[in-house]
């Protein structure tokens, strides 16, 4: 039996004669109905089902919204700007194969000056002397994220160095242009592998729209001295 008001807190004390007529109220409600109780200290109505309890609302999980279309990829008629601008260096940890030539490739295609590194430590070493614009991380590389010492590295980056960074993360499990999964991975871009003929166009859509969302704000850090 309610012991409390769910809306003043207050304790409820009912007498013996007053416990009984009320469990015989409740035993004779239908499925579905509800006793309504007016407390005495708040004067709310309190509504008990045969429990005894206020009625359970259903809660309703949680749906995150699902990966965005890419049918535009196939058509090829996403073109967007010819060049990135202020984004000269690019570094790809990546394993050496045909993927590593087709990243290398579409960085190259929209003004990157890429490096390229095979191992994390190779890559860390790296970013101690080159403030690269953008690092493409493939995150089997390290047995996942969870794991990766690079990607730990890119999380725990002081913030004024890693807002500089467009940090794109490379899986056959992540969802390409998916914001929600780059945002909860820490990520700028995430991109499924079987997308990778077509990053060049990708990264003509994904780069632009960061700078105009974030730009204005970067430009005003650079103003006053926080980059």
């Amino acid at each position: 039996m309610l012991s409390q008001c769910p809306v003043c807190h207050q304790p409820l004390r009912f007498s013996g004669e007053q416990l009984s007529r009320l469990e015989q109220a409740l035993v004779q409600l239908g499925p579905g109905k509800v006793l309504n109780l007016k407390c005495p200290h708040c004067r709310e109505i309190i509504g008990l089902d045969q429990s005894g309890q206020p009625p359970r609302t259903p809660t309703a999980s949680v749906v995150p919204p699902p990966p965005p279309s890419l049918d535009w990829l196939h058509t090829g008629l996403y073109q967007g700007e010819e060049k990135v601008e202020d984004v000269p260096m690019a570094l790809v940890l990546h394993r050496a194969d045909a993927q590593r030539e087709q990243i290398n490739e579409a960085l190259e295609a929209v003004g990157y000056q890429v490096f390229m590194a095979e191992t994390a430590a190779d890559a860390l070493e790296r970013m101690r002397f080159v403030n690269f614009s953008c690092i493409v991380f493939h995150v089997d590389m390290e047995g996942g994220l969870a794991r990766s010492v690079f990607h730990a590295h890119m999380r725990n980056l002081a913030m004024d160095r890693r807002r500089s960074i467009f940090y794109i993360l490379l899986s056959d499990s992540l969802h390409t242009l998916y914001d929600l999964e780059a945002l909860a991975c820490s990520a700028n871009l995430t991109v499924n592998t079987r997308d990778l003929q077509y990053l060049d166009m990708i990264l003509r859509k994904a780069i632009p729209a960061y700078e105009e969302l974030f730009g204005a704000f970067l430009e005003e850090m650079e103003a006053y001295g926080r980059r």
